[in-house]
């Protein structure tokens, strides 16, 4: 995936979101994707599909709601809207268009990261929807129906950050990630090969959302930081010159939405995603974001990489 987003950069400025000073989310539920300067991309609105229906379980279509938790500090696939607590970005909006599919009213609720996982095995929520990527680690926990892929950049200051373009570089460096992310395995697993070829290991600030990643570079407490492409080409672009992307993309992984296992909702939610990509709905979103290089021709459910 290309490490520039073009698209919408003027409109989501638009967006009360400052991820470059590291200002955290509200934490509050949103029920829906409404709401805010920015909200769904347009056009999406979905007929129910009978089809789908019919495969829902019974608690689920009796429910009425489609719960789907979202870390939202990781713009522009998800994030939180000038209201100061509404959930938007992609995965948003392929929440609220798989719900209606299934005849459903979303409810996106923004949880921090590593708790989803969790969650999701506890039933606390339907599906978990904010950048995973799909590993068989996880797969061990939850479904997977993959839908997208993205691969890891690094940013650091603008001025005076150190310039590293790979992994192998990472060696001697403080590196800042979200907690429960591939990003902190991949920091993990550096340390130990820089160790064990007699370098400096790579000291991990984990931390709990993505706003507290870009502030730790921020405040020099981190050399540089770790991200999904496409969020760190967005940190960058909206910090008003302060960092900038030194390496990426490290090769593309896919995205999955997490699923709990024996819930019945895998097979639903392929089916919808499927539709999705079929009507064109998948590339408007993809397109409105400015994620439409990670786009995929058809979901798969499990197809994680090793991890």
């Amino acid at each position: 995936m290309r490490s520039r987003l073009i698209p919408l950069i003027a409109a989501i400025a638009l967006a009360a979101v400052t991820v470059a000073a590291g200002c955290g989310s509200s934490n509050n539920n949103s029920t829906g994707t409404s709401g805010g300067t920015l909200t769904a991309t347009p056009g999406i609105t979905q007929q129910a599909d009978q089809s789908i229906v019919a495969k829902l379980p019974q608690s689920v279509k009796s429910s009425g709601e489609l719960t789907v938790a979202a870390d939202a500090t990781y713009p522009p696939d998800e994030f939180i809207a000038s209201d100061g607590h509404t959930v938007i970005g992609m995965d948003a909006d392929m929440a609220k268009a798989i719900a209606q599919l299934m005849g459903l009213t979303p409810k996106v609720q923004n949880v921090t990261f590593a708790s989803i996982i969790p969650g999701l095995a506890a039933n606390k929520y339907n599906l978990g929807m904010s950048s995973f990527t799909d590993t068989t680690s996880r797969e061990k926990v939850v479904d997977f129906v993959d839908y997208l892929t993205a691969g890891t950049s690094v940013f650091v200051k603008a001025e005076g950050g150190p310039d590293i373009k790979t992994l192998e570089e990472l060696c001697g460096h403080t590196v800042a990630a979200e907690k429960g992310t591939t990003q902190q395995d991949q920091i993990s697993k550096q340390d130990a090969k820089c160790k064990s070829e007699g370098k400096p290991g790579v000291s991990g600030q984990i931390l709990p959302d993505q706003n507290g990643v870009n502030l730790a570079v921020s405040s020099g407490r981190a050399d540089a930081a770790m991200a999904d492409t496409p969020v760190a080409a967005y940190i960058v672009e909206k910090s008003n010159g302060q960092f900038k992307l030194t390496s990426g993309p490290i090769p593309p992984e896919p995205y999955g939405i997490a699923i709990p296992k024996s819930s019945g909702l895998t097979q639903p939610v392929f089916d919808a995603v499927k539709t999705l990509i079929d009507n064109g709905t998948y590339t408007k979103i993809l397109d409105y974001w400015g994620l439409k290089e990670g786009a995929i021709q058809s979901p798969s459910i499990n197809h994680g990489v090793a991890g």
